[in-house]
């Protein structure tokens, strides 16, 4: 037969685990987030094509999309919906001008020209 022996161990602390309590160390700010990257997207417009269609395609052929030139074009943020802008060529490149923020009201805009 074996014998069991004692064996001398350090003692441990665990915390305690308590649902939707936040341990003060572990609270975040805004400054914690601002280097977090996020995928930044503009729909320029989209079309409805055949298979034939997108079969047919080569280079120099023009795809028709649903939005008019100069009509606002949707900014979305990791495809969450954002914002409203007008695309702009600067140089050889697209940008695009933010025009209206989903979400911001009149007296919120007036405060952020201060």
């Amino acid at each position: 037969m074996s014998q069991s022996r004692a064996i001398d161990t350090p003692n441990h602390e665990f915390n305690e685990v308590v649902q939707g309590k936040i341990i003060p160390f572990e609270k975040l700010t805004v400054d914690d987030l601002k280097n977090v990257r996020l995928t930044i997207t503009a729909d320029l417009g989209q079309a409805a094509m055949l298979v034939r269609e997108v079969l047919d395609l080569r280079q120099g052929s023009i795809v028709p999309l649903d939005k008019v030139a100069g009509e606002m074009t949707d900014i979305y943020v990791n495809g969450i919906p954002l914002a409203k802008g007008e695309v702009v060529v600067i140089g050889d490149s697209l940008h695009v001008r933010v025009g209206e923020i989903f979400g911001v009201t009149a007296s919120e805009k007036e405060a952020g020209d201060d």
